[in-house]
């Protein structure tokens, strides 16, 4: 009795397995994607955003959907990714959003905007602050899809050939700086310089240049800027929590079973949240073996920072009387910034405070 019942429940599963088994195959399809970076491979904490993505998907799909990264340019070059994702040149891209300010100064907020949110505010706004729909109504225009995929935490206001103490040191400057922080930068007297990673080096040396940002001590180290520029200004008022994004080409994203939607979306928000851990874990030693080299560390002036927040809400409110896509979604970011603020002034203000005057005390 107990055997025949064995065999029947057997035979009712295999039937179910049967009909199953299709059903998976069919919401499991193969597929090879390609991801243009936007950086090199040499930077491999902000690069290695696309690889932990990379690895990720095809390990929880058995190897069943498959994305290779390229490093800049051996696609398309860095300002050409949303083009190349939007017209599926591509089907994806891994970059920062404001890389597309001349296309339409909306995508910088996808990034970060001068005097903007911290990392974990920015965060905040994007998975529950609507932040993420909003630009994702504005990047389906288009034909994107954008999810946040990496940090780098507040940066670094960049490397200087001569001190700067006051607004009017700013004064005819050369400054390699792009899109809104560009913009504010020029209301101070400074003439802002749109040149590639690669380039601010050899731009820096031969005196092009006299200044230049770009990320923090574990990037910065790398590049070198240390040896040609010797002041290292911090912070980068216009970097104050950069998102990058994980762009998609919005029909490829429509035609993936959604099952390949989750696991993608999961694989974003690792990415993103590894990346931070990683500069974090990272700039504290960059930094020390800078300052050990003889790197001159530098504050910007509480004048300077006055009179660039004061430009920065001139030409916030330009580019709203323009752009209603801009006014849009800035107009969210803005009162979900003033609203974490008054929080992170209580709590999280007070203990860091404490902290650092603790440790300075030993």
């Amino acid at each position: 009795m107990k055997r025949r019942q064995f065999m029947q429940a057997a035979a009712v599963g295999a039937a179910a397995t049967a009909v199953a088994a299709p059903a998976i195959a069919q919401s499991m399809p193969e597929l090879k994607w390609r991801l243009q970076s936007g950086f090199p491979k040499s930077l491999d904490t902000i690069y290695g955003g696309a690889e932990v993505i990379a690895k990720f998907v095809s390990e929880a799909t058995d190897g069943k959907f498959q994305i290779q990264p390229f490093a800049a340019g051996e696609i398309v070059g860095t300002a050409q990714i949303a083009d190349a994702v939007g017209n599926g040149t591509v089907e994806m891209g891994h970059t920062c959003s404001f890389y597309h300010f001349g296309k339409d100064p909306t995508f910088a907020i996808g990034t970060a905007i001068p005097f903007g949110l911290n990392a974990r505010q920015m965060n905040a706004w994007l998975y529950q602050g609507g932040g993420n729909d909003l630009l994702n109504e504005f990047y389906a225009k288009h034909n994107l899809y954008g999810m946040p995929a990496g940090n780098s935490g507040v940066q670094m206001g960049g490397w200087f050939r001569k001190e700067i103490k006051t607004p009017q040191d700013m004064q005819g400057l050369k400054v390699r700086i792009g899109g809104l922080a560009g913009m504010v930068m020029q209301k101070l007297g400074a003439v802002p310089q749109q040149i590639p990673g690669g380039d601010i080096y050899p731009a820096l040396e031969r005196g092009t240049i006299d200044a230049a940002e770009w990320i923090g001590p574990y990037d910065d180290e790398k590049l070198g800027f240390a040896k040609v520029a010797p002041y290292y200004y911090y912070p980068a008022f216009w970097e104050g929590g950069p998102s990058i994004h994980l762009f998609i080409n919005q029909a490829k994203w429509k035609e993936l079973p959604k099952a390949y939607q989750s696991i993608l979306t999961a694989a974003t928000g690792y990415a993103n949240t590894d990346m931070l851990a990683k500069y974090d874990a990272k700039n504290p030693a960059a930094l020390r073996r800078l300052l050990g080299a003889g790197t001159q560390l530098r504050p910007l002036s509480q004048e300077i920072l006055e009179a660039a927040y004061k430009a920065a809400s001139e030409v916030f409110d330009e580019v709203s009387a323009k752009n209603a896509d801009f006014k849009k979604v800035y107009e969210s970011y803005r009162a979900f910034r003033n609203e974490e603020y008054l929080w992170f002034q209580v709590a999280e203000y007070a203990y860091d405070t404490f902290m650092i005057r603790a440790r300075a005390r030993g």
